[in-house]
């Protein structure tokens, strides 16, 4: 099972890729694609919404923290989108 999670990069200050990554893996390790960056002191997000669209369509389930940032970003109205396109 893949899931969506915060990879911490930051040495003395948090900065956090989120990454598609196996379930059996550590958190630092070796993940399967990077698909988003997050910086929580400056508010930061850059997000690759199609490689994330990818994912999700796959099945892959993002953590609480993760799934909170997707929200914010809206990325769920475009899952949503592209799955009625799809039944269309």
């Amino acid at each position: 099972m893949v899931k969506l999670r915060l990879k911490r990069c930051g040495k003395k200050q948090p900065l956090y890729r989120i990454v598609a990554i196996d379930v059996r893996s550590r958190r630092e390790g070796r993940d399967l694609r990077k698909v988003g960056f997050y910086d929580p002191i400056k508010n930061q997000t850059y997000l690759n919404i199609p490689g994330i669209l990818y994912f999700l369509e796959k099945g892959a389930q993002p953590t609480e923290t993760v799934y909170d940032i997707l929200k914010k970003a809206g990325v769920f109205t475009e899952l949503n989108l592209n799955q009625t396109k799809a039944n269309l």
